[in-house]
């Protein structure tokens, strides 16, 4: 029998296009402290409504309400402002940097301070952590050495990682931060294989991973996905939402239907989805989320909803696939000056501390910057030598790399 229209193809195409007015229209914002929260070891059936649901603490006066609020001390409040601060004082000298041309890349990830900075005072310092690459915050947040990111950022002499990984693309044992790679949707298997292994070893450490939505289409978070439902891993799976993959949409990603948190359900897992740029309600989801592996309850997926406000990347124009002046135009607004507002709020903040610490972390950067820079840029100084290449790759390197390397003369 034939069709009696014709078959049509939907594209999915974003609210608006440079040129044009920015429209945030289609996001739908409920009132903070509307969604309910349930009982750690309640079940993921019975939690259907919140991956369409947004869990939100802070309203609009600054205050905190609803069942989520993690009611956290003002000092932890404070320590949480500062890491974001510093956070983007620390992007912004990276970023002026490869303009200058000390590095050859580097991504921002401006307006999403909240997503690393909440979720790593959420978690426990022990706790393994496998990153994609716009999650410096939580490598700040734990007390990394902003020299050492900057020496990785520069590839000088004192790279730990001697030049072999791109900038940003940071890496620490110490700090239980697994290597960055550029391939997308990896963190997620990762992150399940180690959380099946700590539950194998009984280990009481879980693991979290992080992914864009962009990255939701790819198999490896589908096989992820597999493995931890079937397994009931002890992870924390997060899903960045912020808009855009590298010049795409979230709706070419399959976000236009439907929430990224409701991929969960299919799988019979959790999917919360969250309020990106409210620092005590990320905190709260995160700790909620982290709680319910740590008891063996198994994992959860959460969407943390934010909006990436600068560019992909230094190699990324925006202004060619989004509106001019969008950023503004965000509704849930900046991470930073929501949780000022809360202080403030509270009595205990003010303009002039605020002002006071934001002189504070960006003097912290740019002596870290000073001290990293003698050792060397991508541009200037001394670099690893050639000789290195194969150090750490191999326990007895092979016969013919070491003749190949003697004739290049190491």
């Amino acid at each position: 029998m034939k069709n009696s229209v014709p078959l049509r193809l939907h594209v999915p195409e974003p609210s608006s296009r440079p040129g044009q007015e920015p429209d945030f229209s289609w996001v739908k914002v409920p009132d903070a402290g509307s969604v309910p929260r349930p009982d750690i070891a309640e079940a993921s059936h019975a939690m259907r409504e919140l991956a369409y649901a947004l869990i939100r603490v802070l309203d609009e006066s600054g205050a905190a309400v609803g069942p989520w609020n993690p009611r956290l001390e003002p000092e932890t409040l404070r320590r949480g402002l500062r890491a974001m601060l510093l956070t983007r004082a620390y992007d912004e000298r990276m970023f002026r940097a490869q303009r200058q041309g000390k590095t050859s890349f580097y991504m921002r990830c401006t307006g999403e301070e909240a997503i690393g900075v909440a979720q790593a005072m959420a978690l426990d310092d022990r706790d393994m952590i496998f990153p994609t690459y716009r999650q410096q915050a939580i490598l700040i947040t734990r007390g990394w050495p902003l020299v050492d990111m900057m020496n990785q950022v520069f590839s000088n002499t004192r790279d730990r990682l001697k030049g072999r990984q791109m900038p940003i693309m940071y890496s620490s044992k110490q700090a239980n931060f697994f290597s960055i790679a550029g391939n997308l949707a990896t963190q997620f298997p990762q992150a399940v294989g180690w959380a099946m292994a700590s539950a194998i070893k009984h280990d009481d450490r879980i693991a979290a991973g992080w992914i864009g939505e962009g990255a939701t289409a790819e198999g490896d978070f589908h096989h992820a996905l597999t493995f931890a439902s079937v397994y009931q891993a002890p992870v924390v799976l997060n899903i960045v939402n912020n808009q855009y993959a590298i010049s795409s949409f979230q709706g070419i990603a399959g976000g236009e239907h439907t929430t990224f948190a409701a991929r969960a359900i299919g799988y019979g897992l959790p999917g919360l989805r969250v309020d990106g740029n409210d620092f005590l309600a990320v905190y709260a989801v995160t700790r909620w989320a982290a709680e319910r592996a740590r008891t063996n309850l198994g994992p959860t997926v959460i969407e943390l909803f934010s909006y990436r406000a600068s560019s992909h990347s230094t190699s990324d124009d925006p202004s060619k696939y989004r509106a001019a002046d969008e950023a503004s135009h965000w509704p849930l607004g900046d991470p930073i000056a929501r949780l000022q507002a809360h202080l403030v709020a509270l009595g205990e903040w003010s303009e002039e501390r605020h002002r006071q610490l934001a002189a504070e972390v960006d003097a912290e950067v740019l002596a870290a910057q000073r001290e990293a820079e003698s050792h060397g840029t991508l541009g200037s100084g001394e670099h690893h030598s050639p000789a290195t290449m194969f150090d750490d790759v191999f326990k007895e390197m092979p016969w013919h790399l070491r003749r190949q390397r003697q004739e290049l003369g190491f």
